[in-house]
């Protein structure tokens, strides 16, 4: 459509209005292909050509010529603007001078993004004064056999209990088969001497009482969860054993949690 109107476009108001008319006209011996009724119309075959295209006499040009390409010559290199000269010539240093810029790229945003890593990393980390806290040294001399004492650790109570010969012996030799949660006393010291736990019930977080309870250990009074001295559950609603904290021993008479 678009190619005959910019052809024909002077012309388009001319075949609008020409109209050209066709004579019926029947052969001799030409077979009828369709009944005769016996009625003909007074008026021939009426051929009209008609344009929904409305253009002006003056016409439109159409060409690939008209369509201004930008100059890029700004932009290229000096290598390459030449238009009498191969470009292959050069294609090895363009080349070899792109790929050590994206490399010097790479290594720069690298470093840039690791220090900008480790600068986030350092501001969420625990302060001095916070790291100080986050450990206690205990002077275990301090602590008669058979005792235990409640030290503040992290804001929770922190139990250190001094066991006796008679006490070690009898949490070494309960039965794993009937404890809620199965673990042996081994497991929980690093010296069976010393029994180190946070003062936590792992029911709903109440405070225990040390030396009570039916087996000796700990004892919860706000729903009667019952710990040996271990501080392995042994009846009540808690369903662990009281938390082992992380600690090591400097010395024998010293312990650091934390």
């Amino acid at each position: 459509m678009m190619t005959f109107a910019g052809r024909f476009g002077a012309l388009v108001p001319l075949l609008r209005g020409t109209t050209q008319f066709i004579k019926c006209a029947v052969l001799s011996g030409a077979k009828e292909l369709l009944p005769a009724t016996g009625k003909t119309r007074p008026w021939g075959l009426r051929l009209t050509i008609q344009s929904n295209v409305n253009v002006p006499p003056g016409g439109i040009r159409l060409a690939h010529t008209d369509i201004k390409i930008p100059d890029f010559t700004d932009y290229r290199r000096p290598e390459v603007t030449d238009p009498n000269k191969s470009s292959q010539d050069s294609s090895d240093a363009r080349r070899a001078f792109s790929y050590l810029f994206t490399g010097a790229t790479t290594v720069v945003g690298v470093y840039a993004a690791k220090t900008v890593v480790s600068q986030f990393v350092s501001s969420m980390s625990a302060s001095a004064d916070v790291l100080a806290l986050s450990k206690i040294e205990i002077k275990l001399n301090e602590i008669p056999e058979g005792k235990n004492m409640t030290f503040k650790w992290r804001g929770k109570p922190l139990f250190v209990r001094h066991r006796t010969e008679k006490e070690i012996a009898a949490e070494e030799a309960v039965n794993l088969a009937e404890l809620r949660d199965p673990q042996h006393d081994k497991d929980r010291v690093l010296n069976p001497s010393w029994v180190i736990v946070l003062g936590v019930c792992t029911h709903l977080g109440c405070v225990p009482i040390a030396n009570a309870g039916d087996f000796g250990g700990y004892y919860c009074p706000c729903h009667g969860s019952h710990y040996d001295a271990s501080g392995r559950i042994r009846k009540g609603p808690a369903p662990l054993n009281l938390e082992v904290p992380y600690y090591e021993f400097p010395d024998d008479d010293t312990v650091v949690v934390g």
